[in-house]
């Protein structure tokens, strides 16, 4: 495919990708179910990716949120082949997330593990009928929100995934901050605001995540979603690991 985003150098997306400090993320988001990756793509890549929504053929789908109770807004899901900085950065977060997926699911008494590399991880995805790709491009005016959800396609779904803010907060618009809340059993919801700038990244759960109690381990429910934008537009890539029906 070629495309503007595949003007960017991707051979560098793993060595982008290396330079942040893995064990740390970890603990981040062992302890807030989310973790931070700052500056991953540089404000050329974020121009160049949000200038994609306005060109169909690269899409499988266009939805309108409203039309479906999910918000106001809408967002496009890639078609494959995804533009390769897209396709690069996919699979190069994988292997460093899967090892903290696979202990979630030891702590939460999951049987699934998932395998070191995205491509095995697709191919079971693609062998259970879920092939459609899910990466998506994501666009707010103002007056646009996006109610609490999940991103859950099938069957097989990878439990982490990755939002990247691709305007620029104060300038390109206001409001629309990143938000998460975690459900805990007998307890009152917490919430987690996220502090967003152009090309910073947050890691976060998707479903479920463990939390560490006086008894063992317990699980937790998440769900996430962007606040009213005030004013401007905003433009954000989601990059989902799981393929969809």
């Amino acid at each position: 495919m070629d495309t503007q985003a595949d003007t960017i150098p991707l051979a560098q997306a793993d060595e982008r990708i290396s330079r942040y400090d893995w064990p740390l993320l970890a603990t981040d988001l062992d302890s807030h179910g989310c973790a931070m990756l700052q500056n991953l793509l540089t404000a050329d890549d974020c121009d160049r990716i949000a200038g994609l929504y306005d060109t169909p053929q690269h899409f499988r789908s266009h939805v309108v949120m409203a039309r479906h109770g999910f918000g106001k807004g809408e967002y496009r899901y890639f078609s494959y082949p995804l533009p390769s900085l897209l396709d690069d950065l996919r699979t190069a977060l994988y292997p460093r997330l899967a090892p903290v997926a696979n202990a979630w699911n030891e702590r939460m008494g999951i049987t699934a593990r998932y395998p070191g590399s995205h491509e095995t991880f697709l191919k079971l995805c693609h062998d259970a009928g879920q092939v459609k790709p899910t990466p998506l491009l994501l666009r707010y005016i103002a007056g646009d929100f996006n109610c609490l959800h999940q991103d859950l396609y099938g069957d097989l779904a990878f439990p982490l995934q990755v939002a990247i803010l691709l305007s620029r907060p104060g300038e390109d618009f206001s409001g629309g901050e990143f938000v998460l809340t975690e459900q805990r059993p007998r307890m009152q919801s917490r919430v987690e605001v996220v502090p967003f700038s152009q090309g910073d990244a947050v890691i976060f759960a998707v479903h479920n995540r463990p939390v560490k109690g006086t008894k063992g381990n317990y699980r937790v429910n998440l769900r996430h979603g962007v606040s009213r934008i005030r004013s401007g537009q905003r433009h954000t890539v989601g990059i989902i690991f799981h393929d969809a029906k």
